[in-house]
């Protein structure tokens, strides 16, 4: 998507600010994307001791999750930007590897998923650090989203810390 020709965007904004919020906005709405499919992909093929747990631990988390994506691509359709949140634009906006456990153990998961977390949360960090000197409307906006999703990562790591504070994996 170009968002070269930005011909409106929120009022006091110029365009240029507009078009590099919407581009980090738009990193952003794939990893929340992505991160939604596969809390989701976990949740139905999570197996093992501690299952119900992680099971029910995780839809709370989708849903927050999907609310995230709302709130980005609206924020994309204010600066005039077109939100895309087809397939294709996921799998060719990321810069990652897909999510690769199927069928699996509660710690293969979460172990997984910490690391999943770790890349979400440290990339909404740094455009956290980009949109405090071009938007301070979504850094607030992308600031308490990143709130929620360490907290989600903290109850992950919960189930695979030790009492020592090590974590499996």
């Amino acid at each position: 998507m170009s968002n070269d020709n930005i011909e409106f965007t929120a009022p006091g904004m110029n365009n240029e600010s507009a078009k590099q919020t919407i581009a980090l906005l738009e990193q952003r709405l794939v990893a929340l994307l992505d991160l939604q499919l596969t809390l989701k992909h976990i949740h139905w093929n999570v197996v093992g001791p501690n299952f119900i747990g992680v099971h029910e631990m995780l839809d709370p988390q989708v849903d927050a999750v999907r609310e995230m994506t709302d709130t980005i691509a609206e924020r994309i359709a204010t600066l005039g930007g077109v939100p895309k949140g087809t397939p294709k634009a996921i799998v060719e906006g990321r810069s990652w590897d897909d999510y690769a456990i199927g069928k699996g153990l509660v710690t293969d998961h979460l172990v997984a998923l910490d690391k999943v977390y770790t890349g979400v949360n440290g990339d909404h960090r740094s455009a956290l650090e980009k949109l405090g000197e071009i938007d301070p409307v979504s850094e607030d906006m992308v600031t308490g989203q990143l709130a929620d999703l360490e907290q989600f990562q903290w109850f992950v790591r919960a189930h695979i810390e030790s009492a020592s504070g090590e974590l499996k994996g």
